[in-house]
């Protein structure tokens, strides 16, 4: 009996194991006698990244079938499928932003703190490897900066505040917090007709280039001039190398507290004007008064600031970026695709209770409990585990806004993307917003409805979260009917 158990394991080793509607084939042969085996290797399992959760690849009917009833608006519909992603569970709150601001603070001090007008430190900088060889000059983070500063220390950090002439208030000069990054746009570089080896570009194409047309590419660059302003410029150039698809952005990420103030004309909102950011009190509050283009600089310091601390795992870990619509949708709707995050059409608990924030009633802001944002996660996630998809701040996606939406997209992974220029015309730069805020009535905070901001305009009711795609994604198993 023994032997017979031993020969039936064996003979399940080497055949296929069906569960499901998959197989699973588990055998391992060596290669000998010249045969193709493939090449071994050990998978990347990726760490939950904190504060995120996993959002698996799935399919949606993304938009609302028939008119809105209150608005009478027809939203796009489509039957879409997206690949997996991690989301954060909250809005980026105030409390994470300041990180950011006073990342690029402590980065404007160490490099004046190493520059010879301030003193000369060198030691701010590290400029050699651990062979002693030389290397790109970038900050040392490891050395602290000066508890007890001498007089060119001080001066360097003086540098980074500004006193009002009227009031005598020494505060943070916000103009000089600008952040600089590089996007390397892989899609652009892997289009068939940017191909650098001109032979390679018209392969089974319908719009054929010839062999000898100039390719012309736009590129994003900034810099800034000698008044300390930034100057960002799309450049179109005829297409020379691979540097021609890396683009400079540098933005100034301060947000706009005035947004208190200009977003509610003829009434008095101070307080929040003083206090909404800079006070630890609203420290779990989601962050607002950033533009699309602030959030999009926030995912790229996130990614650097996570890669500089991975060791060669880095390779596998996909950059943190902004939602796509759809993206967001498939997220927002959670596990049983709901017109709301949750899973009934009221607004309302048996209880009373509400299930998010949001404006109730007409003027009375306070129905909910809450009169502006509230801070994250005070009301029950979705079956994604995902906090505030409705109401508190709508938030930012990467895509751009069109009447068309979702029809004038492909049905897998969809996505309208572009990065509009200064001079570009202000309709090219409307970039969808979703969710509702705190500020919304009851329709708009459903998961389908579609608005849009332009890029570069904050508003005091609208923030944004990361989303980060998987570096594996391949495990799944078919949709129930």
């Amino acid at each position: 009996m023994k032997n017979k158990i031993i020969i039936a394991l064996g003979f399940l080793s080497i055949t296929t194991i069906l569960s499901g509607c998959f197989s699973a084939k588990t055998a391992s042969v060596s290669g000998k006698g010249g045969e193709v085996v493939g090449v071994g290797g050990k998978a990347f399992t990726e760490p939950t990244p904190y504060g995120m959760v996993r959002i698996d690849r799935g399919y949606l009917k993304m938009g609302l079938e028939g008119k809105d009833s209150l608005w009478g608006k027809q939203t796009p519909v489509k039957d879409i499928s997206v690949d997996g992603f991690w989301m954060d569970q909250t809005e980026i709150t105030n409390s994470q932003y300041k990180q950011f601001v006073m990342w690029v603070h402590d980065s404007i001090l160490r490099t004046r703190l190493a520059d010879p007008a301030y003193g000369g430190d060198e030691t701010y900088m590290i400029t050699e490897d651990k062979n002693g060889d030389p290397i790109a000059p970038h900050l040392d983070w490891n050395k602290r900066l000066p508890r007890k500063p001498n007089e060119d220390e001080q001066r360097a950090i003086e540098s980074l505040y500004a006193v009002n002439p009227v009031t005598g208030e020494k505060l943070l000069d916000y103009n000089q917090m600008n952040y600089k990054y590089e996007v390397y746009d892989y899609v652009t570089a892997a289009l068939r007709r940017n191909r650098l080896n001109p032979e390679e570009r018209n392969l089974n194409t319908d719009n054929p280039v010839k062999y000898d047309e100039v390719v012309m590419i736009s590129k994003d660059t900034a810099y800034i001039d000698d008044q300390g302003r930034i100057v960002s410029e799309t450049i179109n150039r005829p297409l020379s190398g691979p540097w021609d698809f890396l683009n400079t952005y540098i933005v100034n990420i301060f947000p706009d507290t005035t947004v208190w103030v200009n977003d509610f004309r003829n009434s008095e909102n101070e307080t929040y004007l003083r206090n909404y950011f800079s006070n630890a009190a609203y420290n779990d509050y989601p962050v607002v008064g950033v533009t699309w283009e602030q959030a999009n600089a926030f995912c790229a310091w996130r990614t650097d600031y996570l890669l500089k601390g991975l060791g060669v795992e880095a390779r596998y870990i996909q950059r943190y970026r902004l939602p796509t619509e759809a993206e967001w949708e498939y997220a927002g709707r959670g596990k049983d695709q709901s017109e709301f995050p949750w899973e009934n059409k009221d607004v309302v608990t048996g209880n009373g209770c509400f299930y998010a924030n949001f404006k109730p009633d007409r003027g009375n802001y306070t129905k909910d409990g809450n009169l502006i944002t509230s801070k994250v996660g005070s009301y029950s996630p979705n079956s994604n585990g995902l906090y505030d998809m409705a109401g508190n701040a709508a938030e930012w996606t990467s895509t751009i806004f069109t009447e068309a939406g979702v029809d004038a997209m492909n049905d897998l992974n969809p996505q309208l993307s572009y990065n509009a220029a200064k001079e570009d015309p202000y309709k090219l730069k409307k970039k969808s917003v979703r969710g509702g805020s705190w500020k919304d009535p009851e329709s708009y905070i459903r998961s389908a409805w579609r608005t849009w901001e332009y890029q570069n305009q904050p508003r005091s009711y609208i923030g944004f979260r990361c989303v980060r795609s998987l570096a594996n994604s391949i495990t799944g198993k078919p949709q129930k009917k």
